[in-house]
C-alpha cells in the first residue's frame, strides 16, 4: 500500500505490516522449538496475521474477541468447558475430530465413529455396576431405556473385557446435572466395565434435544451469527480397553429434530441409532443394543 505524505510532512497513510513482519515473528522462534511446534506455530501465526489483514481487523474488534476468550475461560472449570464450547459451534472440534478419527481408520475398518466431547464431560464419574440405572432424577415426561452391547477389537473381533464405558446425558428438561440444583450430583452419568464376554447394560432415558446454554460467550456468538442454538437428541460415550485407542463418541436419535443442522456440526450418519421397544421389563419401556469396536493402540 502506498503512503502519502501531508503538508507537515507526515505520513498521511501507513503501510501495512506484510509478510516480512509475519516472517519476521515467525523466525524468532529459537533452535530448540521441537518440530511440531515450529509446523504447528508457523501455520497458525500465517492464518492469523493472513486473517487480521484480509478483514482489515481492528483493534477494538481484536480486543472485543480477546474478551470473549477470556469470558469463555472465566466460565470454565471441571464441570463445564466454555472455550470448548466455543470451538464446537465454529465446527472446529467436529473438524479436529474427523482429522483424527480419519487418520486412525486408514489402515482399519470398522471402527466406531467418533464424535465432539462437548463441554460437560466429567472426568469424576462414579463406576457403576452392569444392569443399573443412571438415572436418579427420572422426570415424569422421561422414556426409560435399557442400553446394552458389546465392545469388541476390529482387528481379532474377540470381546473385550475390562473395557469402560463412560456414559453422560442431559435431562429431558435440556440440562446435565451440573447446570441444573434440582437434580442429584452425578445423575445421568456413570462408568460401566465390561465382563469377561465385553458386554455392558445400564438403564438410562431416551435423549431429547436441547439448546446450548445462552449464559455465556458461545451463546452469544451464536446469536450474533443469528444461527439456532439447538442440538440434536444424544448420548455421550468414552470408551476406552486396554491396548487399544480411546473413543469418544456420541449416538444419536435417529427421529430425533436437528440431526441434519446440529449446532455444533457432530452428527455423523454411522451414529444414529434406532430406539426400540423393550417387552417384559418393569424398568424400562424401550431398548437400545448398541455394540462398539476399537482399534489397536498405535
Amino acid at each position: 500500500m502506498a503512503s502519502s505524505t501531508d503538508q507537515n510532512g507526515q505520513n498521511g497513510h501507513a503501510e501495512v505490516l506484510g509478510s516480512e513482519f509475519t516472517r519476521s515473528v515467525i523466525e524468532s522462534m529459537g533452535p530448540n522449538t521441537s518440530p511440531r511446534l515450529r509446523e504447528v506455530m508457523t501455520a497458525l501465526i500465517k492464518h492469523v496475521h493472513d486473517f487480521a489483514r484480509d478483514v482489515q481487523l481492528t483493534t477494538d474488534e481484536w480486543m472485543a474477541g480477546v474478551q470473549l476468550i477470556n469470558w469463555a475461560g472465566q466460565m470454565s472449570d471441571n464441570k463445564r468447558n466454555e472455550g470448548q464450547l466455543l470451538c464446537d459451534i465454529i465446527g472446529l472440534e467436529s473438524l479436529v475430530d474427523d482429522i483424527t478419527f480419519s487418520a486412525a481408520t486408514r489402515s482399519t475398518s470398522g471402527v466406531t465413529a467418533s464424535a465432539v466431547l462437548g463441554p460437560f464431560w466429567r472426568s469424576d464419574a462414579p463406576i457403576r455396576e452392569n444392569g443399573t440405572t443412571i438415572s436418579f432424577d427420572t422426570p415424569e415426561d422421561g422414556q426409560v431405556v435399557l442400553m446394552h452391547g458389546t465392545v469388541t477389537s476390529v482387528e481379532t473381533g474377540e470381546p473385550l473385557a475390562d473395557a469402560t464405558v463412560d456414559v453422560w446425558q442431559a435431562s429431558t428438561n435440556g440440562l446435565y446435572e451440573q447446570q441444573d440444583p434440582k437434580q442429584q450430583d452425578h445423575n445421568l452419568r456413570g462408568v460401566f466395565k465390561t465382563d469377561a464376554e465385553g458386554k455392558y447394560s445400564f438403564y438410562c432415558l431416551r435423549p431429547t434435544p436441547y439448546p446450548i446454554p445462552q449464559d455465556g460467550p458461545a451463546g452469544k456468538l451464536l446469536d450474533l451469527m443469528d444461527r439456532h442454538i439447538f442440538r440434536p437428541a444424544h448420548i455421550h460415550l468414552m470408551v476406552c480397553a486396554s491396548g487399544c485407542r480411546s473413543l469418544t463418541t456420541q449416538i444419536f436419535d435417529e427421529d430425533s429434530t436437528y440431526l441434519s443442522n446440529d449446532s455444533v456440526f457432530a452428527v455423523k450418519d454411522s451414529l444414529k441409532v434406532r430406539f426400540v421397544p423393550r417387552k417384559d421389563d418393569p424398568k424400562a419401556e424401550l431398548e437400545l443394543e448398541y455394540s462398539i469396536g476399537l482399534a489397536k493402540a498405535y
